[in-house]
């Protein structure tokens, strides 16, 4: 479905993709895992168009969507849900629910996908009148995931859903990416717990300095010695 082929990114003057390249197969589970500040965020805003590649392809379904603005690239159904969610805090939990609906292929099932949402995240329904601006951190992690699946995605990017929510909820985002996946979507998950990723990926990249230093199956990564002792702190 995607492939991202020697990929190079330069922000500023320094290089935070390095030739970097990895694949992503229809209906697969994929983990992004490494350093804060080592080109996992870099990665997925570039897929997403956000930010631009000085060389390289990326590839969805044979296209190269490389230099693509990023409303193009939603249309095509690849949808980053970024780290912090970028909600509308003055509107409604169900009024950001519509906004990530106004891709042209989502819109002919706006209802499809908000009942969806809401048999996914039921407490997004009951919310549903609340301002986004009063919800918990939980709640926004959930919102933000839902209002991405408005956009009908086949390739659904997330960055830190779990960041800065509790146990429990970590526990519970996961059950519901796993709902999710087995709708048969693509996703791709950066986050920095690795009991999510474990229970989730069904392979895992270790980026480190832009670059892909690890990867495989989820197992294998998470007990790979030099990811071990550099990234997870076990001797």
């Amino acid at each position: 479905m995607l492939e991202v082929k020697r990929v190079k990114v330069r922000l500023g003057e320094t290089e935070v993709l390095r030739d970097i390249s990895f694949h992503v197969e229809t209906g697969e589970r994929i983990g992004l895992i490494g350093p804060n500040g080592h080109g996992k965020t870099t990665a997925m805003k570039t897929i997403s168009g956000i930010f631009k590649a000085m060389g390289g392809e990326i590839l969805f379904e044979g296209q190269n969507i490389l230099g693509r603005n990023p409303r193009e690239i939603v249309e095509l159904g690849i949808i980053h849900v970024p780290e912090g969610g970028h909600l509308f805090s003055d509107m409604t939990v169900y009024e950001n629910l519509l906004m990530g609906a106004y891709p042209a292929r989502a819109k002919a099932d706006k209802k499809k996908n908000l009942e969806l949402v809401y048999h996914i995240f039921p407490k997004l329904k009951l919310l549903s009148k609340n301002k986004s601006n009063g919800l918990s951190g939980g709640e926004r992690r959930m919102l933000a995931v839902g209002r991405g699946l408005m956009s009908s995605p086949r390739l659904l990017m997330l960055d830190e859903p779990t960041l800065g929510v509790s146990p429990i909820l970590v526990e519970e985002m996961g059950e519901k990416l796993h709902e999710i996946g087995q709708m048969g979507t693509s996703i791709i998950l950066a986050d920095e717990n690795m009991d999510l990723i474990s229970g989730f990926a069904e392979r895992v990249y270790f980026i480190e300095n832009g670059q892909i230093k690890v990867e495989g199956p989820t197992d294998e990564v998470l007990e790979n010695e030099y990811v071990k002792k550099t990234y997870l702190g076990i001797e």
